[in-house]
């Protein structure tokens, strides 16, 4: 069989897969709620009466789930047109039938979860202390260094490496930028075209980003809180700059040499096995004078992954390494908190100080480098 062939077939039946995740929501968060409720009827009266009020908050979830599926039968709704039926897009084949049988992981169910938080995070009135922290520090020094007042905005290209749903390439381009996001999650790319392409209004979706949450609640009420989404209207109020997403590894898709003005790391340089090619890469695409703008924690997502090979040098070897790539490091700042997706009422609540970072490529290329 064609290399061509066996990739499409991998790829047709990673995205079968994850589809079969989403429709497997209802069913695994069901489960969760029945499993919690067996035990309460198992347990002594006297202390099933102390539950009463427990017991109602269950119910309540199974409600709550119910609104959450709904959306999530919208959001996968035109998944398929979306890979399958375009002729530009991820996946060009017109075999529109599973090559194996879908294979739903409990880590695939647990990033449908996540999917669910990042919505929070990137596109309710909730969410904005969050996006104020990670994004405005971003677009701050964008509209800084390529002010309006002194060039042609929509001739600035800029790059955004994981963009998740696309929240903040969306805010880059409404200031005029011509901004390109990238993404490899197909969770993520899935959940972005809906709230991109199919919110035709603000708050249009109701949904329960802490339903699953059972621990460290203060309140009844605190895990059954609703969320409205998106609190603004992609479609009604679309960008004065031009707005693209790309799907696909960030190592593999980009290979155009010296052609973005800037690119913006947001919670992404520590998705890589190995940061350094990460480093290289931009380097090597943006033009000279070009900036790099990044923003997070070094947690490093593969450095706990059984049969995954992972580096995690440390903030100072991080500097070493972008000096030695060839970057003059402009702002440099390991101080920022931020948060990431976190529960506003819970009782447990996260922070980093993640590291801010903006680099310039020279112009040209000093003398002992060419060596």
């Amino acid at each position: 069989m064609d290399s061509s062939v066996e990739e499409n077939e991998e790829e047709q039946n990673i995205f079968c897969n994850i589809i079969a995740a989403f429709k497997c929501y209802r069913k695994t968060a069901l489960e969760s709620v029945n499993r919690r409720e067996a035990y309460v009827n198992s347990l002594p009266k006297n202390h099933q009466e102390m539950l009463t009020k427990y017991r109602e908050l269950l119910q309540k979830l199974r409600c709550c789930i119910e609104a959450n599926d709904n959306v999530i039968k919208h959001i996968v709704q035109d998944a398929d047109c979306l890979f399958y039926n375009d002729s530009d897009n991820l996946f060009q084949s017109s075999n529109l039938k599973p090559l194996t049988m879908p294979k739903v992981r409990p880590q695939d169910i647990q990033k449908v979860q996540v999917t669910l938080k990042q919505i929070f995070r990137d596109w309710s009135i909730e969410g904005q202390s969050e996006r104020n922290q990670c994004y405005k520090p971003i677009i701050d020094e964008i509209t800084t260094v390529f002010s309006p007042l002194k060039c042609n905005v929509e001739d600035i290209k800029i790059l955004v490496p994981g963009a998740g749903l696309g929240r903040l390439v969306y805010e880059i381009a409404c200031r005029g930028y011509y901004c390109e996001g990238n993404e490899f999650s197909l969770f993520m790319l899935i959940a972005s075209n809906f709230v991109l392409n199919r919110c035709i209004v603000e708050n249009q979706c109701t949904f329960y980003p802490w339903v699953h949450q059972y621990v460290n609640n203060l309140c009844r009420n605190n895990q059954i809180k609703s969320v409205t989404f998106p609190d603004v209207s992609p479609t009604k109020f679309p960008p004065k700059g031009t707005m693209n997403m790309v799907a696909g590894d960030f190592l593999q898709v980009y290979k155009d040499l010296n052609y973005w003005d800037c690119i913006a790391t947001c919670f992404f340089i520590d998705c890589a096995n190995n940061i350094i090619e990460f480093v290289e890469l931009i380097y090597s695409i943006l033009k000279p004078g070009g900036i790099w703008i990044n923003l997070g924690p070094l947690l490093y997502h593969f450095s706990d992954i059984i049969h995954e090979n992972s580096i995690e040098p440390t903030y100072e070897d991080i500097m070493i390494i972008v000096i030695s790539c060839g970057f003059k490091i402009l702002k440099n700042r390991a101080d920022v908190p931020s948060k990431y997706a976190q529960n506003p009422t819970s009782m447990h609540q996260s922070e980093y100080n993640s590291i801010y970072l903006v680099c310039e490529k020279p112009d040209s290329v000093p003398i002992e480098m060419k060596k």
